[in-house]
């Protein structure tokens, strides 16, 4: 490790294993024409049905314009329509296409492929553990981020 994150060990750790997961899962989720963070709005409207695209950007907390370049980029490959709601002019509606829906299972299978692969080598125990942790640090990011400065 470099002297100079030598004070944030921890920070160092996160770094590399979020880089080295997020390329896994770049390579897993190329196989069906997705990018990493794409799948997840898929689940979402998988699971959910069509959705607003502000409830979209709640639930995965992103913000807007992530959100519409990745709406958009999955509209461009098909995967999603967008249309204006019935009910609210204002409000755009983004809903799975017949051509996601058959990628379901695929991505289903790269996630639980995804998660033997984080998991290798480890008991269940340990992998309470990790989740507990992990828990831990995500409650001390998010109120790290909620503080004015």
């Amino acid at each position: 490790m470099p002297e100079s994150v030598a004070a944030g060990t921890i920070n160092h750790a996160i770094l590399r294993v979020a880089r080295l997961h997020r390329m896994l899962a770049g390579q897993l989720l190329r196989r069906v024409g997705l990018h990493p963070s794409q799948e997840l709005v898929m689940m979402q409207l998988w699971d959910r049905g069509p959705q607003r695209q502000t409830d979209l950007v709640r639930l995965l907390g992103s913000d807007a314009a992530t959100m519409t370049r990745t709406i958009r980029r999955l509209e461009n490959a098909g995967f999603v329509r967008r249309r204006p709601s019935t009910t609210d002019k204002r409000v755009t509606i983004v809903e799975p296409t017949a051509a996601s829906n058959a990628l379901r299972t695929e991505v289903e299978q790269i996630w639980m492929d995804l998660e033997t692969s984080v998991a290798e080598g480890m008991t269940a125990a340990q992998q309470a553990e990790a989740i507990e942790v992990l828990g831990l640090i995500e409650e001390s990011l998010a109120r790290a981020t909620s503080q004015d400065t």
